[in-house]
């Protein structure tokens, strides 16, 4: 049980230490930067998604033969209409790029802040539950996970998280917070994740046969995430390509991750 609880909290960390950079950097983040770390971040969460939610999903309906896919495709689109659903209750992350050349009064940039912060612990949601269902899957010991697996997509998700609560913390302070209460507002849109993920343990552990609609569930909901907030935001302004290499870099690396410790 402390491995599970390491794990969960592992995604928690990666935000907090990402918040913290406003207290070492003393200006915004450039839009290249931003463009660079949200690529990366949407690189971390396919790789996550296909091979540490999608691939053992499949794995685990094997015994249905052509149809091992269905579990997975189902809860695939169930994960993609959960979000769709949260999507018309809290703003879209990539709104704000459409914000930043008009003239805003106070009012305008305590929206835009609020926006900001509601959007990314909206993206949150589906990457604890991601964590919870794979630790669940392995504590069941019958979805094909390892614990080496299982800390793979825990460390993937820390390091996007990093440059996440960069991305937080760091425009809330250049729109007038105090350091102090960025870096909280920056670790409290991570701090989901876990609540999401122990709450996923609690309720997966009592429903192994629907492991593998659980596990494609989360991936369709963090897929969504992607397409919707993360490529809309890296492609955003001139030199795309920086986010496009970003991305690269972090699919890779949670790839290599995943099979290594996998």
């Amino acid at each position: 049980m402390k491995t599970v609880v390491f794990g969960l909290v592992i995604p928690f960390i990666g935000t907090a230490a990402g918040s913290a950079c406003v207290f070492f950097l003393k200006k915004d983040l450039k839009s290249g930067v931003q463009r660079a770390l949200t690529g990366f971040a949407a690189g971390v969460m396919v790789a996550a998604s296909i091979w540490s939610l999608i691939v053992p999903a499949i794995e685990q309906s094997s015994a249905k033969g052509r149809l091992a896919f269905l579990p997975a495709f189902i809860g695939f689109w169930l994960g993609i209409l959960f979000l769709l659903l949260l999507d018309h209750v809290i703003p879209h992350l990539h709104r704000r790029i459409d914000q930043d050349d008009q003239t805003e009064g106070p009012k305008s940039r305590l929206d835009r802040t609020i926006m900001m912060v509601l959007a990314v612990t909206l993206h949150n949601i589906p990457e604890g539950m991601a964590v919870g269902v794979v630790y669940a899957g392995l504590l069941s010991g019958s979805a094909n996970i390892t614990a080496g697996g299982a800390l793979a997509l825990a460390l993937g998700i820390a390091i996007q998280n990093f440059p996440e609560g960069a991305i937080i913390s760091m425009p809330l302070f250049s729109e007038g917070k105090s350091k102090p209460k960025s870096f909280l507002l920056g670790v409290l849109s991570g701090a989901v994740e876990p609540v999401f993920g122990g709450l996923t343990v609690l309720l997966a552990s009592h429903v192994v046969p629907a492991m593998p609609y659980l596990l494609s569930f989360a991936a369709g909901a963090m897929l969504y995430v992607v397409v919707e907030e993360l490529i809309p935001e890296m492609s955003a302004g001139k030199h795309s390509n920086i986010g496009v290499v970003s991305f690269a870099v972090g699919f890779s690396i949670m790839m290599a991750l995943d099979v290594a410790l996998g």
